[in-house]
């Protein structure tokens, strides 16, 4: 089974500019997940999709391949992830490559480990399209997240006799963007159109890089893993 690891990596971020290679505790944000994904004896290719040849350079650096350059249309702020994923496999497929099975990596999310990435390439079987990461949400929509309807705020979700505590209401899971999974012939069903598996990683790993605050609080919580 041939694994191409993707990270896709724009540079035009607006919340934190120039984030993707901005140094953190040591070498470039991006190189984190390069390295990681270096790491894993399942993944053969490394390759990174970016709009930005400083990135680009970055990642050769670290070991990455970068084939090509990402189309403006595909760089914006309102590009879905998806279709860049997809060019990015149909253009290496158009080389010859052959390739069963992708794992896209956020390089916004350094704070995955190796154990994440096998475990989410091991829920991948048959009877699966697609795996996803998520973290036990910190709000419920059972219980108090609501919405605005005919100018009056209502719960977001009703669950039949009510919820009086938050311990009562059904388990719910915000995506961390941390890792995809699926087979090549899944791919274009997406994450919701096939058979979707959630692997559940800690809080404390699911830190996703989009603002200063976040990227401090991932240096700190690197620090912390490390010993300093």
């Amino acid at each position: 089974m041939t694994t191409i690891a993707t990270i896709c990596a724009r540079g035009g971020s607006t919340g934190l500019p120039g984030k993707n290679i901005r140094p953190l505790r040591g070498k470039p944000l991006i190189a984190h997940t390069i390295e990681l994904a270096l790491s894993m004896n399942d993944i053969d290719r490394v390759v990174v999709s970016t709009d930005s040849e400083e990135i680009a350079a970055v990642a050769r650096e670290w070991g990455a391949e970068v084939p090509f350059r990402r189309p403006d249309h595909m760089a914006t702020a309102q590009a879905a992830k998806l279709p860049v994923i997809a060019h990015l496999i149909d253009a290496l497929e158009a080389e010859g490559a052959e390739i069963d099975r992708i794992v896209d990596l956020d390089p916004t999310s350094p704070l995955r480990t190796r154990d994440d990435v096998a475990t989410c390439m091991a829920m991948l079987d048959a009877q699966t399209d697609c795996v996803i990461t998520a973290y036990p949400a910190e709000k419920n929509p059972y219980f108090n997240m609501v919405e605005i309807e005919d100018g009056r705020a209502v719960l977001s979700k009703r669950a039949a006799g009510g919820v009086v505590a938050r311990q009562q209401a059904p388990a719910v899971y915000a995506m961390n963007a941390s890792i995809y999974v699926w087979h090549r012939h899944t791919l274009t069903l997406g994450l919701w159109e096939g058979r979707t598996r959630l692997h559940v990683m800690p809080r404390e790993r699911s830190i996703d890089v989009d603002s200063l605050i976040d990227f401090r609080l991932v240096e700190m919580l690197m620090e912390m893993r490390d010993g300093g």
